[in-house]
């Protein structure tokens, strides 16, 4: 385990890197590469959370692998009236995890507070939502619930999911457009700033594990009929789970050698309903999407194990009944 001092000395390195690279944030995401974790944390400590400026109003944050096999990725945007915060990783606690702490001291000052803050979720998926309870008694904080009911109702969706919804920072508006298919809750948020589509789970360099294959599609179909006019200059996901060469990473995995970077493109959104509408309902692959059901997997994984184990039984009791009768068949047979 890290000690506390090395902890908060980390958090603050952190911190001022991010702000260094203010005046230079690059231009490019898919230079930067992330810390890839290690194959023995425990005698090779990391620090719990990684944060890189965007610019000097958006901000990506993502928790350690060593920290969680999960490593989510989280998105600070400020605005001049408020600020937002898409997800908020999966990791409770603040000792271990200094999410709030790092938002709260990445946010400018109004007045003689901060910057009022707004957490929202990708989708209600735990690894998205465990920090929630970081910001729930900070001043001029406000979490919008995870549950879809929460979500219609923040939002004012009165046809879900169709339409799209909106939030205004001040000088800075982002819009929300739901997608579900891989949970009941899932949405995607453009920034009209940056160009930026932040797309969860829905849509990430990693497997997209569809619960509901009809939801799916309909909401692919809805994204891309949604960004298909619009600028986009970056897709950013919930997670990277493929190498360099587009390779899956090890399932649980706390080590990410030649980790992929985590753009993916406005070309991949429009490609995702022709991909989605070859999925087999199990395990299947279109270009570099990779789509599975990891609910049906288990289900027929599991039919399949019962399936050999009674083939197994079978064999057994037809072996010794044979044997039985071979043993009794010789035991009546006359000496020569």
């Amino acid at each position: 385990m890290i000690s506390m001092r090395r902890f908060l000395n980390l958090t603050l390195a952190t911190l001022a890197l991010a702000c260094s690279a203010l005046a230079q944030a690059p231009a490019d995401l898919t230079s930067l590469h992330w810390n890839q974790g290690s194959d023995d944390c425990k005698a090779h400590p990391q620090p719990p959370l990684e944060v890189h400026a965007y610019n000097p109003q958006t901000f990506l944050l993502r928790e350690n692998l060593c920290s969680t096999f999960e490593a989510p990725f989280m998105y600070l945007l400020i605005g001049s009236d408020k600020a937002l915060l898409i997800d908020s990783g999966d990791v409770a606690d603040a000792n271990a995890m200094p999410l709030a702490q790092t938002v709260m001291q990445l946010l400018p000052s109004k007045g003689e507070s901060k910057l009022p803050l707004l957490v929202v979720h990708s989708h209600r998926h735990l690894d998205h939502r465990a920090g929630d309870v970081q910001f729930a008694n900070l001043p001029n904080v406000q979490v919008v619930g995870y549950d879809l009911d929460s979500v219609k109702k923040y939002f004012a969706f009165t046809d879900w999911p169709n339409g799209h919804a909106q939030i205004d920072l001040g000088g800075r508006t982002v819009d929300v457009v739901p997608a579900p298919g891989h949970s009941t809750t899932d949405v995607v948020y453009y920034d009209n700033n940056t160009g930026l589509l932040f797309s969860g789970d829905f849509l990430m360099p990693g497997r997209l594990l569809i619960d509901n294959a009809d939801l799916y599609l309909a909401s692919s179909r809805r994204v891309a009929d949604f960004v298909r006019q619009r600028p986009v200059r970056y897709v950013l996901g919930g997670h990277i789970e493929l190498d360099s060469s587009g390779q899956t990473l090890p399932w649980q995995s706390q080590y990410h050698p030649n980790e992929r970077t985590l753009p993916l493109s406005k070309d991949d959104v429009l490609a995702l309903p022709a991909a989605i509408e070859q999925f087999n309902g199990f395990y299947s692959s279109s270009g570099h999407f990779i789509m599975m059901n990891s609910m049906r997997i288990l289900k027929l994984s599991a039919v399949l194990a019962v399936a050999i184990t009674i083939a197994i039984i079978v064999a057994v009791v037809v072996f010794v009944r044979r044997w039985r009768r071979r043993r009794r068949a010789a035991a009546l047979t006359p000496a020569a």
